[in-house]
């Protein structure tokens, strides 16, 4: 046999054992990997462990991707919206802030977002496409509005499970509460509501979203004390970002501004 044929018969050997250590491994890819990498290997003469190197980085790369997607799925956005998607002409003033922040240094922090302005600003796109990256990025996000977070809570809480269900959230590493404000709150609720911020308080994040400016959460927790006492965790290790403007939906509708939102300071 010929030296190129016994070279052959060699790497279609080397290919089959590492399709069935790929296989035992629970890495598929690293098949398609080696194979696809193999010529361009000796073509540049890559070393062994370059080579390696190259193989292993596509499977972690394509895990990777595979596991944000699924993250992804099961945070619960009501839509997948990302940060490129975002019309940035509309808010400029936060751009800025809001690449800082899709770093993820504010997640390995446990510090929080609150996004202020009147609706249809864009916060909640903001703030799923700021979920949408920390998935990306390796961390688990559960998003929903305000009153389903209190709704999940009160189960839990009439189920007798309240503590368990505070502790099985603190392992997600992003927490999004999307229109806080809408509807007040009953006071159990409320109360619930604060220990959900307190349970996660300089353990793990919240993006918080809100058409109302600080001063008007007492109103809508029906207590200024639990109210107080809520704001003073959630912006104590906190970026706070005001959108301005009028509502997207209302473009090219003849109307400026809405009655509930004008002349109104977010961050009061």
């Amino acid at each position: 046999m010929s030296t190129t044929k016994k070279q052959a018969t060699a790497t279609t050997e080397a290919l089959k054992q590492v399709t069935y250590l790929a296989s035992a491994l629970k890495a598929p890819r690293v098949t398609e990997a080696a194979a696809r990498l193999a010529d361009h290997a000796r073509d540049a003469g890559w070393t062994h462990e370059e080579y390696l190197a190259a193989v292993l980085d596509r499977e972690v790369a394509a895990r990777n991707a595979s596991g944000a997607q699924l993250r992804i799925r099961a945070a619960g956005f009501a839509a997948k919206k990302t940060l490129e998607e975002f019309d940035w002409d509309a808010q400029p003033a936060v751009r800025q802030q809001i690449a800082a922040l899709a770093s993820g240094g504010f997640l390995t922090e446990a510090r929080n977002v609150v996004l202020l302005g009147p609706p249809g600003t864009g916060k909640t796109h903001l703030a799923t496409g700021l979920g949408i990256a920390a998935a990306h990025r390796g961390h688990r996000v559960l998003f929903a509005t305000a009153t389903d977070w209190v709704t999940r809570l009160t189960d839990a809480h009439r189920a007798g499970k309240l503590p368990q269900e505070l502790a099985r959230l603190r392992r997600y590493g992003l927490i999004i509460v999307d229109e806080v404000g809408y509807l007040p709150f009953e006071q159990d609720a409320a109360n619930l509501f604060f220990q959900l911020v307190s349970s996660r308080y300089e353990h793990a994040s919240l993006i918080l979203t809100s058409n109302l400016p600080f001063s008007g959460w007492g109103t809508v927790f029906g207590d200024q004390v639990v109210a107080a006492a809520m704001i003073d965790r959630v912006v104590h290790h906190a970026d706070v970002l005001t959108l301005k403007g009028a509502s997207y939906r209302l473009r090219n509708r003849g109307i400026d501004t809405l009655p509930s939102i004008k002349n109104q300071n977010p961050a009061d």
